[in-house]
């Protein structure tokens, strides 16, 4: 018989990490910035190890690790590309490289130090059998604040999808939004770790947006259908991993690739089922995920 005061947590939390995942994927896609994910993940993981390292364990890891993420995601909102004459992309880059290189020299002292690094490596894979209503209501509250930064700021960020340089150019505070949006985005990464895992969750955060861009146009109905998209990977990433005894995070990403390979597969069908006017563009051709 099924357990629900264990269960309903865990699904609770699997529909939460893949809906808000797929309501960030879409400006992450969208901004073409998706390496963003891995440089956030492992300032967090940067964050954790030498949280751990001070003495800190279980839930507590999240304060740490939640510092890191913030302060690199702060880092990348106020660099201005045309001052240093740096794509955001070779920005991410350069902090995804100084982070990886703290969190794995943190590996390194655990054992210099005898320590075990338990409690740190079950965030790079994530487990949502360790989800607890607590947890959950950490996620909505993230997840919430996205959402309502979303609602509050539509129209900048949908000027900022196609060009922050021309959003700033009309009066929009363009580096003031963008960095709220980017410390959001750390925050909310941060509390789906132990769900996802730090090195999974990179997939979760463009796969869903991948997949709805593929079917449709415009920003409003592609992120409702990234959330539907990102809620299923996460409750059937965890029913597959219940079943399978697979790893949670693993099997979630794997259904996400899943959704956009037969998104993109019933896209070439339809395609190819449509008849075409001759001299006259494809409608789907003029659509594009915003820059």
């Amino acid at each position: 018989m099924l357990d629900l005061a264990f269960w309903a947590p865990v699904m609770a939390g699997g529909l939460l990490a893949g809906g808000s995942s797929g309501l960030l994927s879409v400006y992450i896609v969208g901004m073409r910035i998706p390496f963003l994910g891995v440089c956030v993940a492992h300032a967090a993981l940067a964050g954790a190890v030498f949280g751990a390292l001070a003495g800190l364990q279980g839930s507590m890891l999240l304060l740490p690790a939640l510092a890191g993420a913030a302060v690199t995601a702060l880092a990348l909102g106020l660099s201005d590309p045309r001052k240093i004459n740096m794509d955001a992309n070779v920005i991410m880059g350069l902090l995804f490289s100084v982070t990886m290189g703290l969190a794995f020299v943190g590996f390194g002292l655990f054992q210099v130090f005898g320590r075990s690094d338990n409690d740190v490596r079950s965030l790079l894979w994530g487990s949502l059998l360790y989800c607890r209503w607590s947890d959950v209501w950490m996620m909505l509250g993230a997840s919430a604040a996205l959402g309502l930064f979303v609602v509050a700021f539509g129209k900048e960020m949908r000027a900022i999808l196609f060009s922050r340089t021309d959003a700033q150019a009309v009066g929009i505070r363009a580096t003031a939004v963008w960095t709220g949006f980017l410390i959001l985005t750390a925050v909310l990464m941060t509390v789906n770790f132990q769900t996802v895992g730090g090195l999974m969750i990179y997939s979760l955060i463009t796969n869903p947006a991948a997949a709805a861009f593929q079917l449709v146009r415009g920003t409003r109905r592609a992120i409702l259908l990234a959330i539907v998209f990102g809620a299923v990977s996460g409750l059937g990433g965890f029913l597959i991993s219940a079943v399978t005894d697979l790893p949670t995070g693993a099997v979630t990403v794997l259904l996400s690739a899943a959704i956009v390979a037969l998104a993109a597969s019933l896209r070439v069908v339809v395609g190819l089922l449509r008849p075409t006017v001759p001299g006259k563009p494809d409608s789907e051709d003029q659509h594009r995920p915003p820059a």
